[in-house]
C-alpha cells in the first residue's frame, strides 16, 4: 500500500543496489571527464572557457529537476498523508542544493570570459539564486524545527511555493533580456549545439545524475535507520 511500507526491506535493497549505482557512476565520470576534457572541441569563441559547460549546465539541470521532484512529492505529503513522500524530499534536497551552487560558482568562473564579470543580475542568475535559497529554506526547516510533523508541513509549503521559481529560471531568457543564449539543446525542436559537444554534455548529465541518485540512497539510508533505530517498522 502507498502509506505503509517495511524500512528493513528497503534497507536491504538500497544496500545492495548502492555498491553498482557507485561503480558506474565511476565509470560514466571517467568516460565523461575524457569526452569533456579530451576528446571535445574548443569553441571558436570562448575557446577551453567552454568545458565549464559540461559541469554547469549539467549541475542546472540536475538541481532543477531536484527541486522539481521535491515539490511535486510535496503535494502527494498534502494529498495522500504518506510520511515516506517527506523522508525521500528530504533525503533529495542536500544533493539538489549542492548542485545549485556548483550551478552558480561554474556560471561566475564561466561568465567571467565570456562576458568580462564574475556576476550579473541576469535574470537566469537571479532566479538561480533564489532556487539556491528556496533548496536552504526547505534543509533549514528540518533542522530548525524538532517537531517532525512541523517540520514536514513548512518544508512542504517552501517547496510547493519554490515551484513557481522553476518556469522562471527555464522561460527567463525569452521572458527578458539576459546575459544567456536561449536553449541549445532542445526536446522538441532541433538542437543547435554539435554532437561533438553534444555527446560529453550528456555524459556528464548521465554522471551527475548517478552521483545525485547515490547521494540520495545514503541520505535515504540514513533515515531509514533512524526510524529503525526507533522501533517502528511502519510508515
Amino acid at each position: 500500500m502507498i502509506n505503509y511500507f517495511n524500512p528493513n526491506n528497503t534497507l536491504k535493497i538500497i544496500n545492495k543496489i548502492q555498491k553498482f549505482v557507485f561503480a558506474l557512476f565511476i565509470i560514466v565520470l571517467l568516460l565523461g571527464l575524457v569526452e569533456a576534457l579530451v576528446l571535445s572541441p574548443e569553441d571558436y569563441k570562448q575557446s577551453d572557457s567552454v568545458r565549464i559547460m559540461y559541469v554547469h549546465v549539467p549541475s542546472a539541470w540536475i538541481s532543477l529537476g531536484i527541486f522539481t521532484t521535491i515539490s511535486l512529492l510535496s503535494f502527494g505529503i498534502f494529498i495522500f498523508k504518506n510520511k515516506n513522500f517527506s523522508i525521500i524530499t528530504k533525503s533529495l534536497a542536500p544533493s539538489g542544493f549542492t548542485f545549485c551552487i556548483i550551478a552558480l560558482v561554474t556560471g561566475s568562473f564561466w561568465g567571467k570570459p565570456t562576458w568580462g564579470t564574475w556576476w550579473a543580475w541576469d535574470a537566469r542568475i537571479t532566479s538561480m539564486l533564489l532556487l539556491s535559497i528556496f533548496y536552504l529554506l526547505f534543509i533549514l526547516s528540518w533542522k530548525i524545527y524538532e517537531n517532525e510533523n512541523k517540520a514536514v508541513k513548512i518544508s512542504s509549503v517552501i517547496a510547493i511555493i519554490g515551484l513557481i521559481n522553476i518556469p522562471i529560471i527555464k522561460f527567463s531568457v525569452e521572458w527578458w533580456n539576459t546575459l544567456h543564449q536561449p536553449a541549445s539543446v532542445k526536446l522538441l525542436e532541433e538542437t543547435t549545439i554539435h554532437n561533438s559537444m553534444l555527446l560529453p554534455l550528456a555524459i556528464m548529465t548521465a554522471a551527475f545524475a548517478l552521483f545525485s541518485l547515490l547521494i540520495f540512497l545514503m541520505k535515504y539510508n540514513t533515515e531509514l535507520l533512524k526510524i529503525k533505530n526507533k522501533g517502528l517498522n511502519r510508515l
